[in-house]
């Protein structure tokens, strides 16, 4: 299954040396498999943001109705027992252009004065956008960046005396992960933090699994697969960054976008799906060496999950992470869930 890591014991030298390796690992697997970061080239990012502002993407507008409602609460209980001071450093893992963060950047400096904000991305087009627009909009926000992969590499953590971290993990990205790679991302985090710092997690609710039946399957379902077909463009544009990349020839009009929803697992699976039998040619680069993939009629590359977690599985993930729960937020009709947690 598709999942957001590398290999460890394979050296990064380059972003086309990354793509090479995803795509000679993954297309040779059974099933075939895509990682999910392969989308966010800087067509993929554009086509993500458009996304986010579709009609049946509830997910980013939902979180960011509970990060209104609930600002205050939520930097209050994590200034709880923070040192003399009581301030907190915010560090972001996935900061992506931190759209939603200046709702709680707003609130940190409302009640501490200013705040040191460290987002984290692996791609710097993004943070640069994310950093002028939080220092041109909110006042007494210093931003230090880092471009890392959070999911291999230690977090530049800068600390400041008397001051205690508040981790952002928000927008579902923890359900992207296989459960295993997601407790491990969180256990890395965890070892780079002190016992008090505190997580913010953003995770979607599986159907049914609030205290309110609101959310169906089909609201699932449209919510990765619009009606405006931009998702379809985001899943199918990972076939043309192959082509640039790796000077593959797949023809992105002989697959289709498949979203569906796999109770056993509580996911959404994205695939592409071939519409013919055919062969792609894939040169890669040239410190690669050269691959044919052959596709059978209704053979699909498995490109990305999206789990969605009740309270009692978060709860678990946490736990496992050596994180202590400390409380949740909610949408009035429990689509998405917003939890703090205490490292132990």
């Amino acid at each position: 299954m598709p999942s957001t890591t590398f290999a460890p014991d394979e050296p990064l030298i380059s972003t086309i040396d990354a793509v090479a390796y995803e795509a000679r690992t993954g297309l040779s697997a059974t099933p075939k498999t895509l990682s999910p970061w392969l989308f966010y080239d800087e067509a993929g990012s554009h086509l993500f943001e458009q996304i986010t502002e579709l009609p049946e993407y509830y997910l980013t507008r939902t979180e960011r109705s509970i990060f209104a409602a609930n600002a205050s609460e939520i930097l209050s209980e994590a200034a709880l027992g923070q040192g003399p001071s009581g301030k907190l450093t915010l560090i972001e893992l996935g900061a992506g252009t931190a759209t939603k963060t200046g709702i709680l950047l707003a609130e940190a400096v409302r009640q501490q004065g200013s705040v040191v904000y460290q987002p984290v991305d692996v791609s710097e087009t993004a943070l640069a956008e994310a950093s002028e627009n939080i220092l041109s909009n909110i006042p007494g926000v210093t931003v230090r960046s880092q471009v890392t992969d959070y999911t291999r590499e230690a977090l530049p953590l800068n600390r400041l005396p008397d001051t205690r971290t508040l981790a952002l993990y928000i927008g579902s990205s923890i359900g992207n992960f296989m459960p295993e790679d997601a407790r491990d991302v969180l256990r890395n985090l965890r070892a780079q933090l002190l016992p008090g710092d505190t997580l913010l997690l953003g995770t979607d609710l599986a159907p049914n699994g609030g205290p309110v039946a609101n959310k169906t399957v089909a609201t699932l379902l449209a919510a990765y697969d619009d009606a405006a077909g931009v998702t379809a463009a985001f899943n199918l544009n990972v076939l043309t960054r192959l082509n640039r990349d790796l000077g593959a020839d797949f023809v992105p009009a002989n697959f289709r976008h498949r979203a569906c929803w796999n109770p056993a697992e509580s996911r959404i699976e994205m695939h592409l799906e071939s519409l013919i039998a055919q062969r792609v040619h894939i040169p890669v680069n040239s410190s690669g060496r050269a691959f044919t993939v052959d596709f059978a009629r209704g053979e699909s590359i498995h490109t990305e999950n999206s789990y969605k977690f009740t309270s009692a599985a978060v709860d678990a993930l946490l736990a496992s992470a050596k994180f202590r729960k400390m409380k949740s937020w909610e949408d009035p009709q429990h689509l998405f869930a917003v939890t703090l947690a205490t490292a132990v």
